[in-house]
């Protein structure tokens, strides 16, 4: 495919990976699929299983959105069981890029790294613990939205 066309090519499919599966990207897989549907393919996976995150149900329950039914999958897990033929793979740590960048490296696939901070660092009262959490969302939820409705997969503004 020469560079014009991939240019020109929309995401339609986009993985989501951090460290367990448990908070970052499993919000983020939740966000995109709540901000556009069927429209793009959204998934998450971690460099090692964890147990969703009860914080991280409560704070997407909180914009009306159900994550109770998801099981956390390592990327080996979703790479043997569907493939990581994605457009985009957006990883949300340090760890998480690195997997990403190993395993995709005979693929045509843009990787691109969104340092997120993870939320279980903050410690002190439930409240306070909520809104780094609610934080993670927030910032999560702005970023999906610019990134998949307003540019094509490869852009002047897309960081390799």
């Amino acid at each position: 495919m020469n560079d014009s066309l991939r240019r020109d090519r929309k995401v339609k499919s986009v993985l989501f990976v951090c460290e367990f599966n448990a908070i970052r990207s499993p919000i983020a897989e939740a966000l995109a699929r709540h901000f556009f549907g069927e429209t793009v393919h959204a998934r998450s996976a971690g460099v090692r299983k964890g147990r969703t995150d009860d914080m991280a149900l409560a704070v997407l329950e909180e914009m009306g959105i159900n994550l109770s039914s998801h099981k956390p999958q390592t990327l080996i897990e979703l790479r043997d069981s569907e493939g990581l033929n994605f457009d985009l793979i957006i990883t949300l740590s340090p760890e998480a890029h690195h997997a990403a960048l190993e395993m995709t490296r005979s693929l045509k696939t843009n990787v691109e790294y969104w340092p997120t901070f993870d939320p279980t660092a903050v410690t002190g009262s439930h409240e306070r613990e909520m809104e780094a959490y609610r934080q993670v969302r927030d910032s999560l939820a702005v970023n999906i939205r610019q990134r998949l409705s307003s540019q094509p997969l490869w852009s002047e503004e897309t960081e390799l």
